[in-house]
C-alpha cells in the first residue's frame, strides 16, 4: 500500500489563503452537513483547510474528532484530486454523525468535488484554448 503524508505543503496556513478560496469558490459540493468550496491553485497538489465553528459543534472533542476525520480521509485521497485549494465548511447536524456516517458524506463529497474539478478545468482550457 502507498503511503500518504499529510504536511504542511497541504494545508491552508493563512487567512489569506482561506479568503482567495472564500472569495470566488468556482467548484462547490454540499451535503446536508457539509460544504467543500474549492478555487485552483498553481501548485501540482491540493491543499485543504477545515472550519467548525463552536455554533456548530459544542465540545472542543467534537470539533477535534470531526477535524481529524476530514483530515485522515483528505490524506487518503489526496491523490484522486486536481490541484485545488479547498475548504471544507461543518455546517449544523455535523456533531450528531456517527464516524462511519461522516466516512460515508466525505466519499461522496471528495467524487463530487474531484469531478466537478476536473470538469472545471477542462471547460477552461477549453474556453482559452478555443478562443
Amino acid at each position: 500500500m502507498k503511503q500518504y503524508s499529510y504536511g504542511r505543503e497541504l494545508r491552508l496556513l493563512t487567512p489569506a489563503q482561506f479568503q482567495q478560496v472564500f472569495n470566488h469558490p468556482p467548484v462547490k459540493a454540499v451535503t446536508a452537513e457539509l460544504t467543500m468550496l474549492a478555487t485552483p491553485n498553481q501548485l501540482d497538489h491540493p491543499r485543504i483547510g477545515v472550519t467548525i465553528s463552536k455554533k456548530r459543534a459544542k465540545r472542543a472533542v467534537d470539533r477535534n474528532r470531526i477535524k481529524r476525520k476530514i483530515r485522515e480521509n483528505f490524506r487518503l485521497k489526496q491523490h484522486k484530486i486536481p490541484p485545488f485549494d479547498i475548504i471544507v465548511i461543518a455546517k449544523s447536524g455535523i456533531a450528531d454523525l456517527e464516524n462511519d456516517v461522516l466516512q460515508q458524506r466525505l466519499d461522496y463529497l471528495w467524487r463530487t468535488l474531484s469531478k466537478r474539478c476536473v470538469q472545471y478545468l477542462s471547460a477552461a482550457s477549453d474556453a482559452t484554448s478555443g478562443s
